[in-house]
Order: C-alpha cells, then structure tokens, then sequence
C-alpha cells in the first residue's frame, strides 16, 4: 500500500460502510511506524463543484465503477485492519489535483 494507491476500507461513523479511499499518507511512513494510514473516503455521490472534493472518473487503473469524488473534506486516519484490498490506483494529474485540493482545505496554500 502506497501513497495515491486506492484501497477499500471501513471507516467507524456515518461513513462505516465499505468504501474506496485514496491513500494521502507519505510513503516515508512505513507499517512498523504507524497503526494507521492517512486516506481521503471517495463517494459516488457527486455534489456541486467544490475545492474539497475531486472529481474521479471510473477507469481500469483505478479499479471505480461509477463516476466518483474524493472527499478531501473527510481527511481520516483508519486503522490499517480496517483497509483491505488495493483496488488501483489515481492517476498523475488527479493526484496534483488532490494534493492543491489538501493543501487548500489544511491552510497550507495561500
């Protein structure tokens, strides 16, 4: 599992169903350091546009069946027991696109 990989994971509250997620953490951190990983939920349901969420189109690399949005709003730690299979991964143009979206909502672009 690495940084921009797409896993499937379950997290606790009102987003407790299983669902795709994009690995944000760093790859410097590595299992023996953390019990959790930094992920961004994806949704299918599409909203408005917004800086905080990022469009994603389903695609055989990615491994989504329906046209989604990653939700940089719900930035989460999950515990690595609760992510499972490696479903694809973004693309490079999506991950610059996440990250402005991540350094936009944490404050950190100004």
């Amino acid at each position: 599992m690495k940084r921009g990989d797409i896993v499937t994971v379950a997290l606790s509250g009102d987003l407790g169903k299983p669902r795709p997620a994009v690995v944000v953490q760093t790859d410097a951190m590595t299992v023996s350091q953390l019990k959790t990983v930094l992920i961004c939920p994806i949704t299918s349901f599409t909203s408005e546009p917004s800086m905080f969420r990022v469009p994603i189109e389903p695609t055989s690399t990615n491994g989504l069946l329906l046209q989604s949005e990653i939700m940089v709003d719900k930035i989460s730690p999950a515990s690595r027991s609760r992510v499972r299979d490696v479903i694809g991964a973004v693309d490079e143009v999506t991950m610059r696109r996440l990250e402005r979206s991540m350094a936009l909502t944490l404050g950190f672009a100004g």
